[in-house]
This record gives C-alpha cells, sequence and structure tokens, in this order.
C-alpha cells in the first residue's frame, strides 16, 4: 500500500509498504478515507521532537471505513465509519484512572507512537476508534480531532459571559477556536494573524473582528473594555510576551500552541496582576461532542480547507505549508488522490 512515513527530522518519504494485515484482538483495520496535516506534524518534521520510532507513518487526523475487527471487538463492524481519537494512553496511570486521558503519564500520539493515518490502512486500538454518520464527508470527519483541541481550548479558557476574547494565529486550530466562540460566547471574537489573508479567512467564515496586535487596535475593537481572555494559537515565545502586556489584571491566556523556544518570565508578573495562564493539551472528553457537531460545522470547516491532495503530495504540502505559502487554513489528504 501507499504511505507517508517519516524517517527523521526533515525525511518525509513517500513509498509503498506492506498492508497492516489482520487485527490482534482488541484492534481495528481500518481503509483510511481522508486525513488532516496537524501543526504538530510540521512540527515533529522541523526538528523530530517526537520521534520515538523510525520509520513511521505520520498523522493522527483521519477518518476511514473499518474493514475488519479484531477478536473480542464490540460495537464495532466491518463497514462502519469512523474517526481515530488520536491519544494513545496507557489506561493505567492516576489521570488515566481519573478519566484525564490526555494527561497519560506515558501519553504518545497516533502518527508517533504507532503508524498514522498517512496510509491507505490503518490499524488502531478499537478503543481509540469512534462511529461517524456515513453521510458526512470525509474531509469533514477529518476536522473531528482538532475540532475536538479548539473545544478543550475554549473550555479550558472559560471565557467571562459578554467579554471580548482575542484568538491569536489564525492556523486550523485557532480558526476552529475562533469559530467555537463565535457559536457559543456571547462577547466580542477577536482574530489576530501575521498572514493578512488567514486572519480575513476566519473573520469572514466566524464573523470574528480583526485586529493588529496592539493595545490601540485591541481597545477599539472592544469599546475600550477590557481584554480578559487571549487564546495563543501562535506557539511564538514573542507573541506570548506581547499578550502578557495586552491582557488586563486578573485575565486569562490560553496556550494551545506548540513552542519552539523558551522565555524568561518575571514571576511577580502573574502575583501581582494575577494573569492566569491556562495550559490545553489535546483534548479531554470533547471528541465525541466534536463528533456530534460535524453536520452543524459542515459548511464552515469547507471554507477553511486549503486543498485537498493525494498521499504522494505530502512532502510538497508540508514544505508549502512550513513556508507560509498556503491560501486557508487546512490540507486534506484523500486517498486516492484529491476528489478535485
Amino acid at each position: 500500500m501507499k504511505a507517508v512515513r517519516l524517517y527523521a527530522a526533515g525525511d518525509l518519504r513517500f513509498e509503498e509498504v506492506d498492508a497492516p494485515g489482520s487485527p490482534k484482538p482488541g484492534w481495528v483495520r481500518i481503509k483510511t478515507t481522508a486525513a488532516g496535516i496537524c501543526g504538530s506534524d510540521l512540527h515533529n518534521y522541523r526538528t523530530g521532537q517526537w520521534i520515538s520510532r523510525t520509520p513511521s507513518t505520520a498523522g493522527h487526523e483521519l477518518t476511514g471505513v473499518v474493514l475488519e475487527v479484531g477478536e473480542g471487538v464490540q460495537g464495532l463492524a466491518n463497514g462502519d465509519h469512523v474517526v481515530a481519537d488520536s491519544r494513545f494512553w496507557c489506561g493505567e496511570c492516576f489521570s488515566c484512572r481519573a478519566g484525564r486521558r490526555h494527561l497519560c503519564t506515558a501519553l504518545g500520539f497516533v502518527g508517533e507512537i504507532c503508524d498514522g493515518g498517512f496510509a491507505e490502512e490503518i490499524v488502531l486500538p478499537a478503543r481509540l476508534v469512534h462511529k461517524v454518520d456515513s453521510t458526512i464527508d470525509p474531509s469533514i470527519a477529518a476536522m473531528s480531532e482538532p475540532f475536538a483541541v479548539a473545544m478543550h481550548a475554549v473550555r479550558r479558557l472559560s471565557p467571562q459571559p459578554g467579554s471580548a476574547v482575542l484568538v491569536v494565529g489564525c492556523g486550523p486550530i485557532g480558526g476552529l477556536v475562533a469559530m467555537v466562540l463565535s457559536r457559543g460566547h456571547d462577547g466580542p471574537v477577536l482574530v489576530t494573524d501575521r498572514n493578512a489573508d488567514r486572519a480575513e479567512l476566519v473573520a469572514r467564515v466566524t464573523g470574528a473582528t480583526v485586529v493588529n496586535l496592539d493595545e490601540d487596535s485591541i481597545e477599539f475593537a472592544t469599546g475600550g473594555a477590557p481584554l480578559l481572555a487571549a487564546v495563543d494559537a501562535t506557539g511564538n515565545t514573542a507573541v506570548l510576551a506581547q499578550l502578557l502586556d495586552l491582557v488586563a489584571g486578573g485575565g486569562a491566556i490560553a496556550l494551545v500552541g506548540i513552542f519552539h523556544s523558551n522565555m524568561d518570565i518575571d514571576p511577580n508578573l502573574f502575583v501581582e496582576r494575577e494573569i492566569c495562564l491556562v495550559g490545553c493539551h489535546a483534548f479531554s472528553d470533547e471528541l465525541p461532542v466534536a463528533i456530534g457537531r460535524l453536520a452543524e460545522y459542515a459548511d464552515d470547516f469547507r471554507q477553511l480547507i486549503d486543498s485537498e491532495i493525494g498521499l504522494r503530495d505530502v512532502p510538497a504540502a508540508y514544505d508549502r505549508l512550513i513556508t507560509g505559502r498556503a491560501k486557508g487554513l487546512k490540507t486534506i489528504i484523500r486517498m486516492g488522490g484529491s476528489p478535485q
């Protein structure tokens, strides 16, 4: 079968590999129909930070159709349309037993700890497989996982009713965060991105207001009200430093981006201004909710898709995304090539 595998930082290959074969007990074999390229995929390609096995098939945002179920699997059958939970947890640590599987002490991710969805077939533990309505377009279903991440970030931030929320970074997660806020928060949603086209796209789809990352622009957009909530979806420490200056005392910043460097922060800042930094890692129990709301958001999701490509085009797409040449927010891989 065809697959895209990561060998080392900067070494991603489209190649022919053996199909996975029949699943072992408790696992499921899936024909992949679509998969999304995530910012963390690009981070791993650039840095090799999470390479624990090589080569490994990348991709953790995926959907497909069940081909075969292993012994003991219940609730799934051949022909079921499904999406994958990206989190590969142990099920035994304190966090897992408490229901916080995204904080598992041995947590890994599909596409890293096991082969992922950038392939024509994949095998996964049945516990990571969720049914999805067969009428949902695969490109939309493949966005279930980042949709859950966005829901989790908004839930963790928990902005005050009526307050403005600033989303910095209009990539896939930032764009989806703005979308979740636009439908579930009753205050102004502000967005900003160094790529003006992306910011305008997110604003057009969500009804958010585009601002510059400075005090005057934000104050004008909020009508002079203090900014008490922000989401950093950039992973840029310079941006975070700006946000710490812009957020009012008593405010909160949700961190959902993957950072590439460290920064020096005076701890007294948090003491004296009571600024709260909220870490947002993957998602907790939001994935079933996200799957259930795909049809509601499908038209908006479609507008955020930059392109639909085949597996052969993935390495080139990585380069295009890293250099900022994408016009939209999300690149979707369709097995068998682009439907366009």
